[in-house]
């Protein structure tokens, strides 16, 4: 049992820690919800990324960022902001929607980077 806590919990906890520190650096954009629509509509991000996306709902009742392109589905609770990270994304266009409002729609668009 000495061996388990002084050997691998030292090392999860390390990959916790350069996991948390990852997720850090992500790039971050903003999207809004007002209205039941999402502003912006369309969103670039770029290409092999992790990206954290900030979905901001200005309306007082719940919204819902889902996407099966992303596999993601988040509920954002009435005039609250919450993270979805996406990516690392291929070169595409991806589709998201609000589930409690289906005309409330939008894209991710991932742009390869220039070559450095």
């Amino acid at each position: 049992m000495n061996i388990l806590l002084n050997r691998v919990f030292p090392a999860v906890l390390a990959g916790l820690v350069l996991c948390g520190s990852a997720l850090a650096d992500a790039p971050k954009i903003s999207l809004t919800i007002k209205g039941q629509r999402f502003t912006p509509d369309q969103i670039q991000v770029p290409a092999h990324t992790k990206v954290e996306i900030l979905v901001k709902n200005e309306d007082r009742f719940p919204a819902e960022f889902e996407s099966a392109d992303m596999s993601r589905e988040v509920v954002v609770p009435g005039t609250s902001t919450v993270s979805v990270f996406v990516g690392p994304l291929s070169p595409g266009r991806y589709n998201f929607f609000n589930d409690f409002n289906h005309a409330a729609q939008g894209w991710v668009v991932s742009t390869p980077q220039p070559s450095k």
